[in-house]
């Protein structure tokens, strides 16, 4: 099915702006600047990481997302940190790269638009070196009962204008499902309203 205008124009930008503010960098900086080798970001979206990553410890950084209206702005990032980027406009859920050939993965604020994230999980773990590293910051299903349920009433009309986000993934569950091991977890809510912001982050081993 082709995308709206609205999901072509508009959409990448209230993205660029929801995920840019100052408490999602916060949680950003936690992460990205962990990464090391050649490194494969998922979802790299309009760039928004790409200021964060230490690259002393980079040797390669290929980004993919499967929406290439983002590309532009995540071009125009590039060159402000002067970082090269391989962009790869594909799913997570087939990654077209060799087995064992990734040292680090980035994903940030990804997994809860993936079609089939336990697949794309699966797939990660495939281009991963053995004992290779996924360092993870995602928005996700809160403990609370009651914003539970709030979020997955709230879901089925949220994804069709937020991209196909979901509110209500259980982010370590995906994780632990696709064959990770959890190194670090954590958790907790950020300001904001509940059902949209209980984040998970951490570092999980393939």
């Amino acid at each position: 099915m082709s995308e709206s205008w609205y999901d072509r124009k508009i959409l990448p930008y209230l993205i660029d702006i929801a995920c840019g503010m100052n408490v999602v960098h916060r949680q950003r900086e936690k992460i990205v600047p962990l990464a090391y080798g050649t490194v494969l970001e998922i979802g790299i979206g309009t760039g928004l990481n790409l200021k964060h990553y230490d690259q002393s410890k980079l040797k390669k950084l290929i980004g993919l997302d499967p929406s290439l209206q983002m590309h532009s702005l995540a071009k125009k990032r590039c060159d402000e940190v002067k970082l090269d980027v391989e962009l790869l406009g594909l799913s997570a859920e087939k990654i077209p790269l060799p087995d064992a050939s990734i040292d680090s993965i980035v994903i940030t604020f990804t997994l809860c638009t993936i079609p089939d994230p336990v697949s794309a999980l699966i797939e990660m773990r495939r281009v991963l070196v053995p004992g290779g590293k996924l360092f993870y910051c995602e928005h996700g299903a809160a403990p609370d009962q009651n914003v539970l349920n709030w979020q997955s009433r709230v879901t089925p009309y949220w994804k069709k204008v937020a991209g196909g986000c979901h509110l209500d993934r259980d982010i370590p569950g995906l994780l632990t499902s696709a064959g990770f091991t959890l190194d670090t977890l954590e958790q907790q809510y950020l300001p904001g309203p509940k059902m949209m912001t209980y984040n998970y982050w951490g570092v999980a081993s393939a």
